[in-house]
């Protein structure tokens, strides 16, 4: 299997190498980890890297309050199918460690209201298959910046891609219609070429979640878990990215539902929980500690065609999103959901990998039953048919090939670590970094297509694709091939090392679509591609 690249000179893109895989210490690398403060108002293009300087305690959030509602956007029309509001991304202070200044987050704002309070996350946009959206964007960041409606069906120049970015004190309008068949849980969050991964890890995402007229899990009572992280230096700032960051993508210290740390959540009745991914790189293997089961009934795209009974455990790469039926059981009882352990097989600086890290609480749960009846679910939840060629004809085939290759000894100069963007470090899609000018794939509107998604990668990269959603066919790892057994609509699937995840998918409008690894850091790094439709 094809492994990181390193090389002696300069870094080429047709260029891999085999090594043998080994821990290496720990506590060394996450010195790599400890990076200074960013300011506020960082100069172009942002995120420099510092010398490293210690991180806040992993304890230094307050903990335990009951979980936040996320902050909701407000529909300024009055008239019906339409859904008008104004977003504003703009610097934000929170209190957040005592005795330390505020930290300056950015956050999306409705209108010129600048929110204070409630979490950082969002606001929530809901809305209805059938709707027109229109939103008006302003950008009052020191970055140009884009919004990316992430799974949504949208017009190509509605969708934020990094050629159409917003300038400092610039605005647009983004507006859509929501197709029948488009109901999930979607989000937004910037795009724009080589800043995405620090406009999000400074507070930029919102959920988007599209309503059917029909869904038959209406009537059940929701809750919101919106997952991400915060990297906070000791004096309450938010921290830059250090190399390593850049090489396996960020992960704060924090790790924080509705933008808090470990909240409590109260369960009297059995609920359907939407929950999303929104860290720039950290995995979630969703599970309870005590191995109760839950059942999956969503996915990135909406609802299974049926309920998924069971489940103990469910992974949730970056930007992934799933619904799920949690029950508050018969007897009063308590738990912790948790992000347990999982080995994405990490980079270190030398050859080989990292260990995994540890199981991370989330939220703690108490399930206190007003009833010990449990409420039905349908046995059907809605038909979802196989996507397949018309007639005799074989789907068009793609390839996509996630590599990488590092420049240790670049990576190890001095004053490396101070650069705005890493140096020696390269992650491609079929042998190249990305580049605007380049059309990397081409497909036909309306043509179903059957694409392979390889990984010859070190670590595991979870696969985002623009404009439509797609069904998961089969997995192929050392010449086995497994079929998928769930049929189900999503945008981001995880690809692990040496893997070939196969999809089908097709896309319905002409224009530019991206394809890139959903961890922000390497997206950032050149591993995107443009596939153009016409």
């Amino acid at each position: 299997m094809k492994r990181r690249a390193f090389l002696s000179g300069a870094l080429s893109a047709a260029t891999a190498t085999l090594f043998a895989r080994h821990a290496l210490a720990q506590a060394a690398d996450d010195t790599m980890h400890a990076m200074h403060a960013a300011s506020a108002t960082p100069a172009m293009p942002g995120n420099t890297m510092h010398p490293p300087e210690a991180l806040a305690a992993a304890d230094a959030l307050p903990a335990g309050a009951p979980l936040a509602a996320l902050r909701a956007l407000a529909n300024e029309s009055r008239e019906p199918g339409q859904f008008r509001a104004t977003l504003v991304a703009q610097p934000a202070a929170r209190a957040l460690l005592p005795g330390r200044p505020q930290t300056v987050f950015w956050q999306y704002d409705a209108g010129s209201a600048l929110h204070s309070d409630g979490p950082v996350i969002g606001p929530s946009i809901d809305v209805r298959e059938g709707d027109t959206v229109e939103i008006t964007f302003v950008n009052r960041l020191p970055q140009p910046s884009t919004i990316h409606w992430h799974g949504l069906p949208v017009p190509p120049e509605q969708d934020g891609d990094p050629s159409n970015p917003v300038a400092p004190g610039e605005r647009r309008v983004y507006r859509f219609t929501l197709p029948p068949g488009s109901a999930g849980t979607y989000w937004y969050h910037p795009h724009p070429h080589m800043l995405s991964s620090e406009q999000v890890f400074r507070g930029l995402a919102g959920p988007f979640i599209v309503r059917a007229a029909d869904d038959p899990l209406a009537a059940w009572p929701e809750r919101h878990l919106f997952v991400s992280d915060l990297k906070l230096a000791a004096d309450g700032t938010i921290a830059a990215n250090g190399m390593m960051d850049w090489m396996n993508g960020r992960e704060g210290q924090f790790v924080l539902v509705n933008g808090a740390r470990l909240p409590h959540i109260e369960v009297v009745r059995d609920e359907r929980w939407r929950i999303w991914n929104g860290c720039n790189a950290r995995y979630l293997q969703l599970a309870f500690d005590d191995g109760r089961a839950f059942t999956q009934v969503g996915t990135d795209g909406g609802l299974l065609g049926a309920p998924s009974e069971g489940v103990t455990a469910l992974l949730l790469a970056p930007g992934e999103r799933a619904e799920l039926i949690v029950r508050a059981g018969q007897n009063a009882s308590r738990a912790s959901l948790i992000a347990a352990q999982y080995d994405r097989r990490k980079m270190s600086m030398s050859h080989g990998s990292l260990p995994p890290g540890p199981t991370i609480a989330l939220a703690n749960v108490r399930f206190a039953p007003g009833s010990a009846t449990q409420s039905a679910l349908p046995a059907r939840l809605r038909d979802i048919a196989p996507l397949g060629a018309s007639g005799s004809q074989t789907p068009p085939k793609k390839s996509v090939v996630f590599t990488e290759a590092m420049d240790m000894q670049a990576m190890h100069a001095p004053g490396a670590s101070t650069q705005p963007m890493p140096r020696g470090m390269q992650f491609m899609v079929n042998g190249a970094v990305f580049d605007p000018e380049r059309v990397t794939l081409a497909s036909r509107r309306g043509e179903v297509e059957h694409w392979m998604i390889g990984n010859a990668t070190d670590m595991d990269h979870p696969f985002h694709l623009h404009g439509t959603q797609f069904q998961v066919l089969a997995r192929e790892q050392g010449g086995v091939r497994q079929e998928e057994e769930l049929l189900a609509w999503r945008d981001t699937v995880n690809v692990r090392r040496g893997e070939t995840v196969h999809i089908a998918t097709v896309q319905h409008e002409a224009g530019k679509r991206m394809f890139h690894c959903h961890i922000l850091e390497h997206e950032d790094l050149g591993m995107m591609g443009t596939l153009r439709v016409s």
